[in-house]
């Protein structure tokens, strides 16, 4: 009966999101604490759908009474339990944050728990178009939260997400039925076998499919190109619904690329269309470099890490088009440690705004000195982007890396060195935007008064200018009128989303010294794969 915990896993979040709307009518401030138990109950249930897995192997699970591949098929084996243990993980964290951040409706509740449902959905499905259906779930709730608090400027980004996750979604949904139409199923198992045995890797319905799935996918990762909706969707976004959006939206989109590759199409159909994959790192290496470099150029810090997301997706995605077992290992390593790295760090950026007002970069002047803690997790974190050993950041860059140079000393195709060399490009943009956020931590303002400990001025080195109080370029770093005092730190900052930031920092240290563990853990599915 474990298998059962696969469905059960999903509706629970999918019901729970019903009652705050439902309740609401009766009660004001139901969400949160139903958003908490269906969130709680979930991360427990994907924790023993890990430990399932981990002791028998990969779960499957028919829905209703048609058996696959007519039916609806539901599984969880090794990549899918390690996303689903992040969504968990991410979804329970952020309520701590929302808490005190906001939204506060029960219909921003309702919608978050779609989301997570969704994303649950889309994380553990076995169908192609159930797939969509859940990409759909996703999508939907994200362009609500997104404009969460009903400024004209989240409803413009919502907006935009919202039409090119239409057409992501769109040719998605016109790739998987490409492939309906060459095989005659739409189970992710059966299609394998199908693609072999009524068509061929060089059909042009089933190049053609791989092409739209990678296209509409690529939409929903936001990859260069067709990257424009996320850096507005991250800046205008509430804080705490930027930091679930960060972490999982395009994080579950890339997994979802990840499976449809290697279970549906597999490495096979990769290797013999040398034109397809050679397009996908193209583009993955143009997406490394453009992220990198636009990130470099930004004040404003959501936009800044936002436009990161585009370079370290470029390195997935090149992951994925290499082929190789290496670059597989370090695509899928990169994948869970990008999400907890986004997460940690806009939750750091989120508490500095609460906190301190601060959104730019400019606002962050000595800030080690008035939020030691905070500015100390997201400096760790940011040395995870870059990828400094031993965080999980450089255990990615590093596995990808290694299998682009593998793959081009095996078939002599310069494309491997290539991505390689962009991924080091990418890390010292990426340490030159790092280093500057750090610097103003650590080295801006230095010799200013008002260390930390001063609670009797919280507005030191802050200079008014016709009765407005603003941060100056030589100020320390000034709480904002009613910010949290927590007792035992110095940070101005809600004590339990600082006791999250911290745990998040030194768990992507502590997965850095995993490699082993990682490569243990993923090895089943990997073997699979390249069988």
């Amino acid at each position: 009966m474990s298998d059962v915990l696969l469905p059960v896993a999903i509706a629970v979040p999918l019901v729970a999101a019903t009652f705050p709307l439902a309740l609401g009518v009766k009660y004001e401030r139901v969400g949160w604490p139903t958003a908490a138990v269906a969130t709680t109950v979930f991360a427990g249930l994907a924790g023993a759908i890990g430990l399932e897995v981990a002791r028998g192997g990969p779960l499957s699970h028919a829905l209703g009474t048609y058996q696959p591949p007519i039916g609806i098929e539901l599984v969880a084996d090794e990549l899918s339990v390690a996303v689903l243990a992040l969504v968990a993980a991410v979804a329970l964290a952020t309520l701590v944050f929302a808490r005190v951040a906001g939204p506060r409706g029960n219909s921003f509740y309702s919608a978050y728990l779609l989301l997570v449902g969704g994303l649950a959905g889309l994380t553990l499905t076995g169908d192609l178009f159930n797939m969509f259906v859940f990409l759909e779930i996703v999508g939907i709730s994200t362009y609500a939260l997104i404009a969460a608090d009903r400024s004209g400027a989240s409803a413009y980004a919502s907006l935009k997400y919202l039409v090119v996750g239409t057409v992501g979604a769109s040719l998605y949904l016109l790739g998987v039925g490409y492939a309906f139409l060459a095989t005659g199923t739409l189970n992710m198992l059966d299609m394998q076998t199908q693609i072999v045995a009524q068509a061929s890797y060089a059909d042009p319905l089933i190049r053609a499919s791989y092409a739209l799935i990678v296209a509409g996918l690529g939409l929903k990762i936001a990859v260069f190109p067709v990257h424009a909706w996320q850096p507005d969707a991250y800046q205008r976004a509430p804080d705490s619904v930027t930091t679930v959006v960060a972490a999982l939206v395009s994080t579950v989109s890339a997994y979802a690329l990840i499976r449809v590759s290697y279970t549906v199409f597999t490495v096979d159909f990769l290797a013999a269309n040398d034109a397809i994959t050679t397009g996908m790192l193209v583009v993955a290496g143009t997406s490394i470099l453009a992220g990198s470099v636009l990130a470099a150029m930004q004040s404003d810090l959501k936009r800044m890490f936002a436009y990161s997301s585009v370079a370290q997706f470029g390195m997935i995605v090149a992951a994925v088009a290499l082929a190789n077992e290496t670059a597989l290992l370090g695509g899928i390593v990169h994948l869970v440690g990008h999400g907890l790295l986004k997460f940690g760090l806009f939750l750091g950026i989120g508490l500095l705004a609460l906190g301190y007002g601060a959104r730019e970069l400019d606002d962050l002047a000595s800030a080690a000195r008035s939020a030691p803690y905070t500015s100390g997790a997201v400096a760790l974190l940011g040395l995870g982007l870059v990828g400094i050993p031993p965080s999980i950041g450089f255990l990615g860059k590093w596995y990808i890396g290694v299998g682009a140079v593998e793959s081009s000393m095996a078939g002599g195709d310069p494309a491997g060195v290539g991505i390689a060399v962009v991924i080091f490009i990418s890390t010292l943009f990426t340490l030159s935007y790092v280093a500057r956020v750090i610097e103003r931590f650590y080295f801006a303002g230095a010799g200013l008064s008002g260390g930390h400990g001063d609670d009797g001025d919280d507005h030191a080195g802050v200079a008014v200018d016709g009765g407005h109080e603003s941060a100056t370029d030589d100020a320390l770093l000034a709480p904002v009128e009613g910010a949290p005092r927590p007792r035992f730190v110095p940070d101005r900052v809600p004590a339990g989303s600082l006791v999250v930031l911290i745990l998040t920092a030194l768990s992507t240290v502590a997965l850095g010294f995993g490699g082993f563990a990682l490569f243990e853990w993923f090895a089943p599915f990997l073997t699979e794969v390249f069988a």
